[in-house]
C-alpha cells in the first residue's frame, strides 16, 4: 500500500517520473510515454494505464524489441505487445541517515569500467545493465587484486528521490560484506545531495530485503515487474 501522507506518491511510477525529469536526456517518445535509449536501459513506461497511453508505448517498440515495465499498479500490458514474464517485487524507501558510510577500498566507476561492469551485471544479474547503463548515475565499486568484484549504483532518479540499484558481487566474494559496505556509500551520496534513496527487491529475494531492512530500508509498496516484447 502506497502512502501519499509521506508525499511519496510518484514512487508508484518511478521510471515514467525518471524518464520525464532527470534523465529526459536519456530517453526517447513523448508525452504518453517513454523509453530509455537502448543503449543505456530497458525500462519504459506510459504516463498512465489508459488506451492512449498504452498504445504510445507499444509504439516505442520495434520488431524484435522488448522492454521492462515497473510500477505499483497492475501493469496493463498494451494489446499490441505481447508479455514474456511477470513477477513481483518490493520497494523499499531509507528511513535512516547513511552519513557514516565506510569508503576504505570503494572506488568510483566510469566509461573505463564499463565493460567490466556489464560482465559483473551478465554473472550476477542485479537487472538490466547494458552498454551505457553506468550514466544513468554514479556508480561505485571494490576491486581486489584491480579485479571488480563488487558494485552498486544509482538508476531511477527525479526530484527528491534516486534509486540504489546495480548491488552486486561476484560469486567467488560473497559473504564479506561488500555489496552491504557499496550500499551504504551510494545511499550516504544520494543523502548528500538531498535526495532519500530507495530501492527495488524481487518479493521473493529475501536476503536482498533482509540486508536492506538492516541499512535502515522499509518496504513502501509492493511492486509489479512486466517484460514485454513486439514480435
Amino acid at each position: 500500500m502506497t502512502d501519499k501522507r509521506m508525499g511519496t506518491d510518484r514512487l508508484d511510477r518511478p521510471v515514467w517520473e525518471s524518464l520525464t525529469s532527470e534523465h529526459y536526456p536519456l530517453s526517447e517518445g513523448g508525452d504518453l510515454a517513454r523509453r530509455y535509449l537502448p543503449s543505456i536501459n530497458l525500462f519504459a513506461s506510459g504516463r498512465d494505464d489508459g488506451p492512449e497511453a498504452l498504445s504510445a508505448l507499444a509504439a516505442l517498440l520495434g520488431s524484435g524489441e522488448r522492454a521492462y515495465i515497473l510500477q505499483v499498479a497492475a501493469i496493463v500490458v498494451p494489446p499490441q505487445l505481447e508479455l514474456e514474464q511477470r513477477a513481483e517485487g518490493v520497494q523499499m524507501v531509507a528511513t535512516r541517515s547513511f552519513s557514516a558510510a565506510p569508503r576504505e577500498d570503494v572506488v568510483d566507476l566510469g566509461d573505463r569500467d564499463a565493460e567490466e561492469m556489464r560482465a559483473l551485471a551478465a554473472l550476477t544479474q542485479p537487472g538490466p545493465f547494458l552498454a551505457q547503463t553506468h550514466r544513468m548515475g554514479r556508480f561505485r565499486g571494490i576491486r581486489v587484486g584491480g579485479r571488480l568484484v563488487a558494485m552498486a549504483g544509482e538508476r531511477m532518479r527525479f526530484k527528491g528521490f534516486t534509486e540504489v540499484s546495480g548491488v552486486c558481487t561476484h560469486p567467488d566474494f560473497r559473504g564479506r560484506g561488500l555489496a552491504r559496505k557499496l550500499s551504504h556509500v551510494v545511499a550516504a551520496d544520494i543523502q548528500a545531495r538531498g535526495d532519500t534513496p530507495f530501492l527495488h527487491a524481487w518479493k521473493t529475494n529475501r536476503a536482498a530485503i533482509r540486508l536492506y531492512e538492516s541499512l535502515g530500508f522499509v518496504v513502501r509498496a509492493e511492486v509489479d515487474v512486466a517484460v514485454v516484447a513486439r514480435e
